[in-house]
């Protein structure tokens, strides 16, 4: 966590409470712990131990009009922004990332061995080829860590500040020392602040102490010298607000507060996504085979009394041959693409990788609010209890709020204290006479706000207002008439907020514990209609294999109404009451068929989430509230919108710019096209590389010199690669798009076994043909196989890149066509050039070329047939080999042809996905 500057101006793009211990996301390495002896700055000392009014006049700010616009001006152009880091593209950090490969040293050392032993024209091959393949990659993942920081720029964090004795909201990275910031639960604190005022404050400071417990906040000085936990009279840069609210001064922004000043201690690795997961284990799979590979290569060569150091440079480059050397160039293209792409259809991610893990997402949690409906509350009529005066209900709820209240309109309000306002005449929102003292703030247990107030006649009320359900409970009398209005609205789909209230002493501080014995005051009406379209962006999702259910903090009858009107109505509601009767498995049992969670805890939706993991697929949550926080990190995928809380968008992977499902619907095709285009390359280059290294060392066993100088080794890999690098470009099948993508080594592992042998078949052909038709020496040899080696590899991408017939079912894309024929012609030429003899290559005979076309062309038919054969028997396990449970279909071709590229596999819970 941390705040950042964007490339061009302050923002805070990187998650601030996303590493709070006490919502720790489930995937996420345990937090570095900040010593708690740790010295905080000398204002911030000074500040805790001086009186508030104190600090106020030091700062030269009044708590009535805040500081003025000029002195905003001059304080920022001395503090500068309030930010402690840059989310920018480093040159330096992508090209350490590009050369810091074992492989790439050695062969480095290498080729200055073979410069000092004078054989300069290897070493300065080597040199050369290294160099291209350093820079191919840099300029590669330098775009898409720009296109990363072109994300983070967009997003933005605001927080309630008074200037010039007005409420606004602003950047936080505007604040300067001096700056009245008010705050509320889920908020991020944005600076280090002296609290002037607190009203049930609780913080929660683990990122900075440790503690996971919040801590309770009050104006009361504390001695100087105290440590960080025990400063109750400050709210810390970083920490969570957990309940309540509060008012401070800042006095430290920026690196000069506490946290700002041991961020540098805060920036462990990011945290690993699943496709990063994979990605490492298909590694580590590379460094197996070619560690076995190498080795055999060496000793074969040592054996066949070839030259130690061509024995050596051969086996580096046979190593460096099977390693897809610009993986992580195409998966930066494909992620630098895609985030434009995305960003073009709203949607940013956070960190690239997570693109990935959008197209793996199998379930979707949402919330209703904004997502199904419209999100544009109404407040549509009241229903006032007998007796009860309708302005004075309304009256009542408007006072019972935790917004604040500047020129007449609410700062900083929830959605239905706003639409209130907007919702009832000019006059009643006059409450002139009226004043509202001491709050007791929302809570997601207690489901209600209570205020005290004092009426034009100086007698004080306290006034509660929340969900029917947990105000009613707490009335002395209900009349059955309200709650059968309370019922008529539900069934109707409506939101409904309950007024109550109590005569109350002024002259004491109201608690929780005080809300009973209340006297009904009457209902409040908001209609939040269903969203337009939204009934077909359900449908779409279910076509990309993603089930959709609703996670909500309504009512499960209003809630299950809204589902009717749009059309979701398989399945049925439970509440989280319910939830708290069911164990883990017996809920994993009956989930498949709830349509709606509702009225739900922040822990009932977290551990929703796990359960849901248990027994699908990637697990997406999509959530804007703090109470979603948990939830959002022990999802595969946490999804928020750019009107959420702080927290929830520092929680989230992903921010929607428009909180719709269509939005989203395209977030996860981008994702699945992403990591289809990124497998077609894998795949490819594994089962080809371990194909030529396999004719390698076979070659080496009977040839009398090298089947492939080490140079010309890295030139082909560094050919073929390149021409890859429009992969990311290429169209993916629709079928491709319909299921949950995700790794699967196995698969990898099998198609390279059978794809593998394939090629070196035709490289041993070529052997035989080379040896036996042109009576090719050394250097014939080597070109002969160089370009078939080359030509085979670069061609094959046609076949392998879809499940369907070639060019008639599956076209490729303009630029990889164009890609691919321009290495095979670049091989096909360079021996004809002035540079062959420097490469080692000779000019090939014409007769040559039409035996390299037959070659090609029977190769191409050859894979397109084992294709057939594998998608539908080789690529699936046998009932022994399949995880428990799984559906095995070996012979269910409709299946094979809708099948993602893997098609059984175990999803991250250990269980198999058999969607």
């Amino acid at each position: 966590m941390k705040y950042l500057a964007g490339p061009h101006e302050p923002k805070i793009p990187r998650a601030v409470a996303g590493r709070n211990g006490a919502v720790r996301r489930r995937r996420e390495a345990p937090d570095p712990i900040i010593p708690v002896a740790i010295r905080q700055s000398d204002a911030l000392g000074e500040a805790s131990a001086a009186g508030a009014e104190e600090v106020l006049a030091s700062l030269g700010v009044s708590m009535v009009k805040g500081l003025s616009s000029a002195e905003i001006t001059e304080r920022r152009a001395r503090w500068g922004p309030n930010a402690v880091a840059t989310h920018r593209a480093h040159v330096g950090q992508v090209l350490w990332r590009q050369v810091r490969s074992p492989l790439l040293l050695l062969l480095l050392v290498t080729a200055a061995a073979s410069s000092f032993l004078g054989e300069h024209s290897d070493a300065v091959i080597i040199g050369v080829i290294v160099g291209l393949s350093v820079g191919l990659g840099f300029v590669n993942e330098y775009r898409a860590e720009r296109a990363a920081a072109a994300m983070h720029a967009k997003i933005r964090h605001t927080t309630v500040v008074r200037r010039d004795g007005v409420l606004s909201e602003v950047d936080v990275t505007d604040l300067v020392p001096g700056d009245l910031v008010t705050v509320k639960m889920g908020d991020v604190v944005p600076a280090d602040l002296r609290l002037v005022e607190t009203s049930d404050l609780a913080c929660i400071e683990s990122i900075l102490t440790g503690e996971g417990l919040p801590a309770d906040k009050s104006t009361t000085p504390v001695p100087a010298g105290t440590a960080l936990a025990e400063l109750t009279d400050c709210a810390l840069m970083g920490t969570v607000v957990s309940s309540g609210e509060g008012r401070g001064v800042v006095v430290a922004t920026g690196s000069r507060a506490v946290f700002g000043r041991i961020a540098a201690g805060l920036s462990a690795a990011e945290v690993e996504t699943g496709f990063q997961k994979g990605l490492r284990r298909f590694s580590m799979f590379l460094v197996e085979v070619g560690g076995v590979l190498t080795a055999l290569v060496f000793v074969i060569n040592v054996l066949g009394h070839k030259p130690l150091l061509d024995a050596l440079m051969f086996s580096l480059a046979i190593a460096v041959g099977i390693t897809p050397q610009l993986l992580p160039a195409v998966v930066s293209t494909s992620l630098a693409a895609g985030s434009r792409h995305l960003a073009r259809v709203k949607v940013l991610v956070k960190r690239l990788v997570c693109i990935e893990d959008l197209g793996d997402m199998a379930l979707l949690l949402t919330d209703k609010t904004g997502t199904l409906t419209e999100g544009r509350i109404r407040f549509i009529r009241q229903r006032a209890c007998s007796g009860v005066d309708e302005t004075a209900l309304t009256r009542l709820a408007l006072l019972a709020t935790e917004s604040d209240v500047s020129a007449g309109r609410p700062v900083g309000g929830n959605p239905l204290d706003q639409a209130l306002w907007d919702g009832v005449p000019g006059d009643v929102t006059n409450l002139a006479g009226w004043m509202k003292g001491d709050l007791v703030p929302f809570d997601h247990r207690r489901r209600m706000t209570s205020a005290v107030v004092r009426d034009p006649g100086g007698a004080g009320l306290l006034v509660t207002k929340g969900a029917p359900e947990a105000v009613l409970d707490r009335c002395r009398e209900v009349p059955e008439d309200l709650r059968r209005a309370v019922e008529e609205e539900f069934a109707q789909g409506n939101r409904v907020v309950a007024v109550a209230s109590k005569r109350w002493d002024l002259a004491r501080a109201p608690r929780a514990d005080d809300e009973h014995g209340l006297s009904p005051a009457g209902l409040l009406v908001f209609l939040d209609p269903p969203k337009a379209g939204v009934g077909a962006s359900l449908g779409r999702l279910r076509e990309l294999g993603v089930d959709v259910k609703i996670v909500t903090g309504d009512n499960p009858v209003v809630a299950l109404k809204v589902c009717r009107d749009i059309g979701l109505t398989d399945g049925t509601a439970i509440t989280g009451p319910e939830l708290a009767g069911l164990s883990d498995d017996e809920l994993a049992a009956r989930m498949p068929g709830i349509t709606v969670f509702a009225r739900v805890s922040p822990e009932d939706k977290a551990r929703i989430v796990h359960v849901g993991r248990s027994r699908t697929g990637g697990v997406g949550f999509l959530g804007d509230g703090v109470n979603d926080a948990p939830a959002l990190h022990a999802a595969d995928v946490g999804i928020s919108v750019d009107t959420a809380t702080d927290v929830a968008k520092d929680a989230a992977d992903v921010i929607l710019l428009e909180k719709d499902l269509d939005v989203l619907a395209d977030g996860v095709t981008e994702g699945r096209r992403i990591f289809a285009n990124t497998i077609k390359y894998v795949m490819m280059g594994t089962s080809s590389n371990f194909g030529n290294m396999f004719s390698a060392a076979g070659g080496s066993t009977f040839l009398r010199f090298l089947p492939m100088l080490p140079g010309q080794i890295l030139l082909n890999n560094l050919l073929y690669d390149a021409g890859q690098l429009a992969i990311p470009t290429d169209h993916v099948d629709e079928e491709r798009l319909h299921r949950p993508s995700h790794w699967d080594i196995g698969f990898i592992r099998r198609f390279m076994l059978v794809f593998g042998p394939l090629s070196s078949l035709f490289d041993f052909a070529t052997f035989a043909l080379m040896l036996g038709l042109f009576h090719a020496g050394e250097s014939l040899f080597q070109t002969g196989w160089f370009v078939e080696s080359l030509a085979t590899q670069a061609l094959i991408i046609f076949v392998i890149r879809t499940h369907r017939v070639p060019f008639l079912r599956s076209r490729p894309s303009l630029a990889l066509t164009v890609t691919s024929l321009a290495v095979v012609l670049v091989g096909a030429v360079l021996p004809a050039t002035p540079v062959a003899r420097l490469l080692g290559f000779t000019p090939l005979p014409v007769a040559y070329f039409g035996m390299l076309v037959g070659l090609v062309v029977t190769y191409l038919v050859l894979v397109e047939l084992g294709k057939y054969w594998f998608y539908r028997v080789a690529a699936m396990p046998t009932p022994a080999q399949a995880p428990k449970g799984a559906v095995v279909r070996p012979h269910a071709r409709r299946v094979h042809r809708r099948a993602a590229p893997f098609h059984v596999s175990p999803s991250r819970s250990g269980r198999p996905r058999t969607r």
